[in-house]
């Protein structure tokens, strides 16, 4: 994706076309710079896939690799000088330039070169760049939203029943105090049938609220029972400490897409939120680092298959929307600075590119601290 242009580019590539194999040297002189510029222009070369460097004999350990001297050589081409990388090239004719051969062109360098950068990202027009830039942040959004999809239908989710029995009694509440236990049926509340939950909870809340204690009847095992819930006389109490029984429900393929489309819209939404100025730091300070997803990792691994796929399926949405944000280096800051070039119509200079990517990372480092540090205070100092 990087550019380059330096005039020096193209008698670069036609110095190492030419040879077949150079040295840094070699190349250096033929076009008259110094080796560390050489450097820099047979390095773009191979970011663009036009040459590649020689990795020398096989066999060679890393260590003696990097002790070579640094040498390039050309790659296998076809008639129509395309190479391997190239969408559409032939090597079937009989008129193939094998890697590392010298090879004679037809064309002067500067052709070459401009047919070579055609075949790189800023060799092609706006929409196809942004078509690239795009292109990842959806695989991570699709990605998630499929993971949700599969595992809400296969898996299921636990919805409450609308029925009088109990799913659960929370331990040391008034619920447990007066004796009821999960599977218990209320069927009155001081003489007031409840056949419902939703009836159950309307009841409930008036003495609730008054801090009144009440007789309430229950079947259990087939027997009636009739016991006394006892509250503090005169206090509200939020909670007598029961929950409803559930039952599991498998959505259909078009819940679960409403369902996954639902929350990413919500989660598209809090991000957002990020780069409003009044509303970073109450983003940030519910935000985790690196440190607080591998504990949450780790949690939803202990808790089962299920959860660390959709755990997985979450911070795959997280890194798709995080890099359609519009802040240097991210995808998303690319899409502005191109969408910016077509305004201007003219290329941002590769110095306005560097700076504006300095202060995009210069953001997430203030965010990797502030997040880093909501982590240390909630797992390790907390």
């Amino acid at each position: 994706m990087e550019g380059d242009d330096n005039p020096l580019l193209a008698p670069a590539l036609g110095s190492v076309t030419r040879r077949g194999r150079a040295s840094v040297e070699e190349v250096a002189d033929d076009i008259g710079c110094t080796p560390d510029e050489a450097v820099s222009l047979l390095d773009t070369l191979c970011d663009w896939a036009s040459i590649r460097q020689d990795q020398g004999p096989e066999g060679l350990s890393r260590k003696e690799r990097d002790e070579l001297p640094l040498v390039y050589e050309t790659l296998r081409r076809d008639a129509n000088l395309l190479t391997e990388y190239d969408r559409g090239h032939d090597f079937s004719s009989g008129d193939v330039t094998e890697a590392g051969a010298p090879c004679e062109t037809d064309v002067s360098d500067d052709e070459l070169l401009t047919r070579e950068r055609s075949h790189t990202y800023l060799g092609t027009g706006f929409w196809k760049r942004f078509v690239m830039l795009v292109a990842g942040p959806l695989v991570n959004l699709v990605l998630a939203i499929v993971i949700i999809m599969a595992g809400l239908s296969i898996q299921g989710v636990d919805v409450s029943v609308n029925s009088s029995q109990l799913g659960g009694v929370t331990e040391g509440s008034y619920a447990e105090a007066a004796g009821l236990e999960a599977g218990d049926v209320i069927t009155s509340i001081d003489g007031t049938s409840v056949s419902t939950w939703d009836d159950l909870v309307a009841d409930l809340g008036t003495y609730l609220d008054s801090g009144t204690d009440f007789d309430l009847t229950y079947e259990r095992g087939g027997v009636e029972h009739t016991t006394t819930v006892d509250l503090p006389d005169g206090q509200a109490v939020d909670l007598l400490g029961i929950s409803a029984s559930t039952t599991t429900y498998h959505p259909t393929i078009v819940e679960s897409a409403e369902y996954a489309c639902s929350y990413a819209a919500f989660y598209a939404s809090y991000v957002v939120k990020l780069i409003v100025p009044t509303q970073t730091m109450d983003v940030l300070n519910q935000s985790s680092s690196i440190v607080g997803i591998s504990v949450m990792a780790s949690e939803a691994a202990s808790a089962g298959a299920f959860e660390l796929v959709l755990f997985c399926a979450v911070i795959s949405m997280s890194l798709g929307f995080m890099n359609l944000l519009p802040i240097p280096p991210l995808d998303g800051g690319k899409i502005l600075v191109e969408i910016v070039q077509v305004l201007m119509r003219r290329q941002l200079s590769m110095r306005v590119q560097t700076i504006i990517g300095y202060a995009g990372l210069a953001f997430f480092l203030f965010i990797f601290i502030v997040v880093l540090r909501n982590d240390i205070v909630r797992f390790v100092i907390g």
